[in-house]
């Protein structure tokens, strides 16, 4: 995937990126603006006053480094500060801007998430900066938000205005504006429930998991189950992302091949754009040699040889039941019929438990209990097939939002004893 975005025009980059932040409702029809700056210097940049969800490659404006314009329209009205982050941080070549809702809210108390909620989030996004109101488009607000990330920041929050973020290619500008509203709304909603909790830089170091590359060569065609895993595998994964159970930095499905093996997806890669060879087999214990499996395939690799019922697993972020994961607050699945059928009784992990041995999780999990809530560290669920598991992290998620919903409401009132066991006897005898 890194290849063909090397090879990728920034025209169509940031058509394609704009068109996915439009399409998950991180901005505006008239909000935000993206930029790449190319090797020969020359900064290529949406359009002022176009709309946002109908760019096409032609829109895109290429502003040189002599001043000259490329294109058929103007540059964003807020090019004064993409070239002042340029010019304070040469490391830096591609930025978004946009006015995502979770992040918006958080500039108009004048805060920064914190992004110790979750290891990943921490890794991706580091310490947020902020940066002061001036008016949109002025070379004042170029200079307040060139200085932040001159300090060091790769993520800064406009005060009364929106968020901005950098990497090294546009790929990477994107993660870290992902990761960071995903965190900012996890916050929101962790805050409905009671209050979250955050992790010391120690631990999110020592969370990181095993990465350890494989000795074993394949020397044997994939056989015709193998492929069709590898299919449902990356099926659900895209399915979970473009659901928001997932973000593109975050999240693992893995599916049993047989009593010794199962294809687990890769460490890192873009959840949207996963394919099937991003997806590795473990046999053994041991991954294929040169590839590098997701940090949970240990955690993985011990829930199948301790459950044989269990055919697949999904470690997942989807927003309400990661508020649950980090404030501790227990989710009680005796709400509707559905929730306590599909997730019984819902137990918790320590934080460290997925990127651990797997030992802690394999003794919890079950097909009778089969969702954990990870501290820290989101969700994950089995499943007796990569469908089942899916639907359970689904019904997993509609669930917490649905209490999480209810907290305005009032008091929620769990089905009594008396449902609970006529569910049992119909259901899950």
């Amino acid at each position: 995937m890194s290849r063909l975005r090397e090879l990728t025009h920034p025209r169509d980059a940031l058509v394609r990126t704009m068109e996915r932040i439009y399409r998950h409702r991180m901005t505006t029809t008239s909000g935000g603006n993206l930029s790449i700056r190319d090797d020969e210097g020359t900064t290529w940049i949406t359009p002022a006053r176009l709309d946002k969800g109908r760019l096409v490659r032609e829109d895109i404006v290429g502003v040189c480094a002599d001043g000259r314009v490329e294109g058929r329209h103007v540059p964003s009205s807020e090019s004064p500060f993409h070239r002042a982050i340029y010019q304070a941080r040469p490391d830096l070549r591609a930025i978004v801007h946009a006015h995502p809702v979770a992040l918006v809210a958080f500039s108009m108390v004048r805060r920064v998430p914190d992004t110790r909620l979750l290891p990943q989030t921490r890794r991706v996004c580091g310490e947020v900066g902020f940066a002061p109101y001036a008016l949109p488009g002025s070379e004042t607000l170029g200079r307040h938000i060139a200085a932040t990330f001159a300090a060091g920041h790769d993520c800064v929050v406009l005060e009364n205005h929106g968020v901005v973020t950098a990497g090294a290619n546009l790929q990477e500008a994107f993660e870290r504006f992902e990761a960071l509203e995903f965190c900012a709304k996890t916050i929101v909603k962790a805050n409905l429930l009671g209050e979250a909790r955050y992790l010391a830089d120690a631990a999110i170091e020592a969370g990181r998991g095993t990465r350890a590359l494989g000795d074993w060569e394949r020397t044997a065609p994939a056989t015709s189950l193998e492929k069709e895993l590898r299919q449902q595998v990356r099926e659900f994964v895209r399915r979970s992302y473009q659901q928001r159970l997932m973000i593109s930095t975050q999240g693992a499905f893995s599916a049993r091949l047989d009593s010794s093996s199962f294809l687990i997806t890769c460490h890192r890669g873009d959840r949207q754009d996963l394919d099937i060879d991003d997806i590795v087999l473990v046999r053994e214990g041991r991954p294929e040699a040169g590839r590098v499996p997701s940090s949970s395939w240990t955690n993985h690799r011990r829930i199948y040889e301790t459950h044989p019922d269990i055919q697949a697993i999904v470690n997942a972020y989807p927003v309400n039941a990661t508020a649950f994961s980090v404030t501790g607050k227990a989710l009680d699945a005796r709400t509707i019929p559905e929730s306590y059928i599909f997730l019984r009784e819902v137990r918790s992990a320590p934080f460290g438990a997925r990127t651990g041995d797997g030992s802690g999780p394999a003794r919890l999990v079950s097909m009778r209990n089969p969702v954990l809530i990870l501290e820290n560290d989101g969700v994950q669920v089995c499943g007796k097939s990569v469908l089942d598991a899916f639907d359970r992290l689904e019904v997993l998620e509609s669930t917490a939002e649905a209490m999480i919903n209810g907290q305005s409401l009032g008091p929620m009132e769990p089905m009594s004893d008396e449902a609970i066991a006529e569910l049992t006897r119909a259901f899950l005898a």
